[in-house]
């Protein structure tokens, strides 16, 4: 543990809220937590940060009691304790907020609350003391959400709320949030935060886990760095920045912003008219969209996932069908529900696909990476022997790939499953891009992935945009749009609801565009702005 942290953390006498002494935790023969020591001061709002399979998730569910240490001591207050489960853990005053809310979408918000308390007190006051207690948590933290509405019709900020109102009115003094603004507007994240504030104003002491560095700077009071199962650093929030957390993270400086020249605008490439998506249950998901895509732009399509992005880029792709409109690809082939086209056509046309979902849509996880090096194209007569593939071609074609592509471990025979999430990208990026595509389809580049492979992906997709490719991006990451796009797209409920040069784009505007709410309606300096959401 660093001085700093040391200091910061042991004025006044009062122990901490939460204290973790030499934490370890094995799944088989990965180590997830070694030896991991945090302390987190009463009434703070402390960050953790870290790469993925870092370490953070496991020992917040350690906390949380979802998994048990094999080795290592948990003391609350002071007091050492023995967290066998969640209800202990609730028992003791912790609560936590996954990343992917607990709710019942059929059962209303006041059902919701009182969900998982049967035979505890809140049913022996019944009812109408759970409501009146619910609406004192609502006013006391600005957590305002209507009781009987049902949770399915709220908006994900509202739902958030629930959750929070759910570890409230059990008790919480030490509240966990895993991810809490994935799916957030700006306008939603920042009224969170400003909960947050309230939370801490009374009180709470609130664990904040994000890869957003942003975020951490401007809410926590203090954070922790891990890296590799390990604790490798304490940070008092206005002593860091984030180009040390980065370093930290990785090990290494890590360059935080997009270097891009100004784009070389050439022919169209991509021309969309009224192209409608509708799903299997008969909804329209994509409704009459319209826009365009050169040759040398990045155009990157903002909005909140499940607004119609990821069957647009589908379509594109030839993986649906369009049930309305048209598209043009290059001038020459125009795509339509009469006209369609697949996958093997669109590949064909120049078009490659980096999908949203790897696991399901970009790789076979049990084929080695040089099977997955060839998906899509194991026709080509590179990788054709006769009748027998050339499996020797494809090893090496694999592996020099996965040197150009610092793909960890470069080992083509090894299967997608053992890479890392951040490599298991790469090897989708390098399938796709080894065709030099001339319209590239990108969905969410960097879920899931480390910071390092993240400034590894933004300057790729960068690149192909200066050699000439058209780059469609999809990202529910509104800092990526913004930083890697030249020309942004907003997209609300199915629809195209606004278009803007990357240049004058501004987050604030962009997130009222995200929720479909005109700045004119958008609320002033109300804290009941969030309704935006």
């Amino acid at each position: 543990m660093t001085s700093d942290h040391q200091q910061s953390m042991a004025g006044g006498g009062e122990p901490p809220a939460i204290e973790l002494k030499g934490i370890s935790k094995s799944f088989g023969p990965v180590q997830a937590n070694r030896n991991v020591t945090l302390r987190v001061m009463p009434g703070t709002i402390h960050g953790i940060v870290g790469e993925n399979g870092a370490g953070k998730s496991t020992l917040m569910s350690i906390l949380y009691g979802f998994y048990h240490a094999d080795a290592g001591e948990i003391l609350v207050d002071g007091t050492p304790v023995t967290i066998a489960s969640s209800r202990a853990a609730i028992d003791l005053g912790i609560g936590m907020v996954h990343q992917h809310f607990m709710l019942v979408d059929t059962m209303s918000v006041l059902d919701n609350v009182m969900l998982g308390s049967e035979g505890g007190a809140l049913l022996d006051k019944g009812e109408r003391a759970a409501r009146a207690e619910l609406a004192r948590l609502s006013r006391d933290y600005g957590l305002t959400v209507e009781p009987d509405a049902l949770v399915g019709d709220l908006s994900v900020g509202q739902q958030q709320r629930v959750e929070i109102l759910k570890a409230l009115i059990r008790g919480c003094r030490i509240l966990v949030l895993d991810e809490p603004t994935g799916v957030l507007t700006p306008q939603e994240a920042d009224r969170l935060f400003e909960i947050l504030d309230a939370l801490r104003e009374r009180g709470v002491t609130i664990i904040l886990i994000t890869h957003k560095l942003r975020e951490i700077l401007a809410a926590t009071d203090s954070v922790s760095v891990m890296r590799l199962g390990e604790m490798v650093a304490h940070r008092k929030t206005p002593k860091t920045s984030a180009e040390e957390l980065a370093e930290l993270m990785v090990g290494r400086k890590v360059l935080l912003r997009v270097d891009k020249p100004e784009p070389k605008i050439g022919e169209t490439i991509l021309q969309a008219d009224n192209v409608t998506v509708t799903d299997a249950q008969d909804v329209d998901r994509v409704k009459a969209v319209s826009f365009t895509v050169h040759a040398g732009e990045i155009v990157g399509i903002a909005g909140v996932a499940g607004n119609g992005q990821s069957e647009l880029l589908q379509a594109l792709a030839g993986i649906q069908r369009l049930s309305g409109g048209s598209f043009s690809i290059n001038g020459t082939r125009t795509v339509s529900a009469a006209t369609p086209y697949n996958p093997h056509e669109a590949r064909g046309l120049g078009i490659a696909h980096v999908p949203e979902d790897r696991h399901h849509m970009g790789l076979v996880t049990a084929f080695p990476a040089h099977e997955n090096h060839i998906l899509g194209h194991q026709d080509w007569d590179q990788y054709n022997n006769g009748l027998l593939l050339d499996r020797e071609a494809a090893i090496a074609d694999c592996a020099a790939e996965m040197e150009r592509y610092d793909v960890r471990p470069p080992n083509p025979h090894l299967p997608a499953a053992s890479f890392s999430g951040g490599n298991q990208q790469k090897l989708v990026l390098a399938r796709e891009l080894e065709t030099e595509p001339k319209l590239l389809l990108v969905g969410q580049p960097t879920r899931g992935v480390d910071i390092g492979a993240i400034e590894f992906i933004h300057n790729t997709l960068v690149a192909m945009r200066d050699q000439g490719a058209a780059v469609l991006l999809v990202s529910v990451e509104l800092e990526e749009i913004m930083s890697l796009s030249d020309r942004i797209l907003v997209m609300s409920d199915g629809r195209i609801v606004g278009e803007m040069m990357a240049a004058d784009a501004d987050p604030q505007r962009i997130g009222l565009m995200m929720a479909n709410i005109s700045e004119d309606d958008a609320p002033q300096g109300s804290p009941e702005g969030d309704k935006a959401a």
